[in-house]
C-alpha cells in the first residue's frame, strides 16, 4: 500500500453497510477501537433494520463513552454512494455485511471512488467474481480485506503455532465437522437466505470459516471430491455437505457439515492426527481444546486450559483482534492478514467443492482463473 492511502493522525472514518445479525460484532469491534476509529454511517435497505443498528450503537456507547458519536444514516447503497461523491459524507472504509451475492458489485463500485473495502465471509458466492473484486481494488489503490475472524481465536492461534514449529511431525489424517442446526424459520427470514445466487448453502454460508482453515491452518490442498444434498430445508442450495480432502503436504482429510443437527447446534470442531502429535479442538464453535498430545514437550503445552474459551456465539470473539489488524493494515503498521488474496483462498475451495459435487469428478488446485 502507498503511502498516500495510508491513514494517520485522525480516526478511520468507517460506514456498515448491512444490519442484519452480524452487524452487532462489527458496531462493538468499532466501538472498542474508538481512539482510532469511528462509525461515520450506517445504511440498509430497511428502516427497521437502521433503527435496530442505531439501538446497538447506543449500547456500545454505554459500554465505551469515548466512542459515542451518531452515525449518519442511509437508505439503499447507491444513496450512500451518492453522498460520498457529493462530499456530503467523507468515508475511508466501506465494511460489508450484505447478502454474500451483492458483495462483489458493491466492493467495485466503492473502490471506483477510492474508497477501502471489508467483507464478510464468504467476499463471493462465484470464483470469478472474488477475482474481479481483488482486480477492481488493486486497479483503484485502495484495500480489500476479507473477515477472517476464526484465525484469531486463541485455540487456533496455538494450534497454528505447533504446527509452524513441527511437533505434529508428518499430518496423517485431518477431520473438520460443522453439526449445526438451522432451522426452515431462520431461511424464511429473508428471501435471499439460501439461494444460489446470494448466498449459498451450508458451506458457502455456514461453513466458510472452517472452509478456509483447510488452507490457512493445513496448507494448500492439491485436490478434493464433494457430495451435497438438500435434505430437510426448502432452500435453493444444500443443507448438508461432505468433502474428501488431499492436502500437498500428504494429509488426507475429510468435512463433514450439516444444518440439519438436532436439536441445536452440537459442534464446530477440527482434529489433526500426526505422526508425533495429536490435537482436537472442539466445542460450539473450535473455542474448546479437547484433546492435546505431543510426543515432545513445550512451555505453549501449559497454555492449553487458557486458550479455551466458553461461547454462546458461533461467531467467537475475533472481531476486535481482526479489526485491530485492519487498522494496522490502513496506518501502515502491519501486513494485513486477511486481505483479498487470503479471501480468495477459501473461496477457491468452496468453488472447487461445488464443482466437484456438480460434475461428479475430482477437482484439482488451483482453479484457472
Amino acid at each position: 500500500m502507498t503511502s498516500a492511502y495510508l491513514i494517520n493522525g485522525r480516526r478511520i472514518r468507517i460506514a456498515l453497510v448491512g444490519c442484519g445479525r452480524i452487524s452487532r460484532n462489527h458496531i462493538k469491534a468499532i466501538a472498542l477501537h474508538y481512539e482510532r476509529a469511528e462509525l461515520v454511517a450506517i445504511c440498509d435497505t430497511e428502516q427497521e433494520r437502521l433503527d435496530s443498528a442505531q439501538q446497538l450503537v447506543t449500547e456500545a456507547v454505554r459500554e465505551y463513552p469515548a466512542a459515542a458519536n451518531s452515525p449518519e444514516q442511509f437508505i439503499g447503497y447507491d444513496t450512500f454512494l451518492d453522498a460520498v461523491k457529493s462530499g456530503s459524507i467523507a468515508v475511508d472504509l466501506v465494511v460489508l455485511t450484505t447478502p454474500s451475492g451483492l458483495h462483489p458489485a458493491q466492493t467495485i463500485a466503492a473502490a471506483e471512488i477510492g474508497v477501502h473495502v471489508c467483507t464478510e465471509k464468504p467476499m463471493a458466492t462465484r470464483w470469478e467474481d472474488g477475482v474481479e473484486m481483488v482486480r477492481a481494488c488493486e486497479a483503484a489503490g485502495v484495500r480489500l480485506f476479507v473477515v477472517k475472524q476464526n484465525r484469531f481465536n486463541s485455540t487456533l492461534q496455538l494450534v497454528k503455532k505447533q504446527l509452524q514449529a513441527g511437533r505434529f511431525g508428518q499430518l496423517a489424517m485431518v477431520s473438520v465437522n460443522v453439526f449445526w442446526q438451522r432451522p426452515q424459520s431462520y431461511y424464511d427470514q429473508d428471501s435471499w437466505r439460501g439461494t444460489w445466487a446470494l448466498d449459498g448453502g451450508a458451506l458457502m454460508n455456514q461453513a466458510s470459516h472452517y472452509i478456509d482453515l483447510l488452507d490457512w491452518l493445513v496448507g494448500p490442498v492439491e485436490s478434493l471430491s464433494a457430495s451435497i444434498a438438500t435434505l430437510g430445508r426448502q432452500i435453493e442450495a444444500e443443507d448438508t455437505a461432505a468433502i474428501q480432502l488431499h492436502w500437498k503436504n500428504g494429509a488426507l482429510g475429510t468435512m463433514a457439515v450439516t444444518m440439519l443437527t438436532y436439536p441445536k447446534n452440537l459442534e464446530g470442531s477440527i482434529t489433526l492426527l500426526g505422526e508425533t502429535g495429536t490435537v482436537k479442538i472442539g466445542g460450539p464453535a473450535v473455542n474448546q481444546i479437547e484433546h492435546w498430545i505431543f510426543a515432545d514437550d513445550s512451555d505453549d503445552d501449559a497454555l492449553v486450559e487458557q486458550a479455551s474459551y466458553e461461547t454462546t456465539s458461533i461467531y467467537g470473539f475475533g472481531h476486535p483482534p481482526y479489526y485491530a489488524n485492519m487498522l494496522d493494515a490502513l496506518q501502515g503498521k502491519a501486513e494485513a492478514l486477511c486481505d483479498g488474496q487470503q479471501g480468495l483462498l477459501s473461496l477457491e475451495l468452496l468453488s472447487a467443492a461445488y464443482r466437484s459435487a456438480r460434475e461428479q469428478k475430482v477437482i484439482h488446485l488451483p482453479l484457472e482463473t
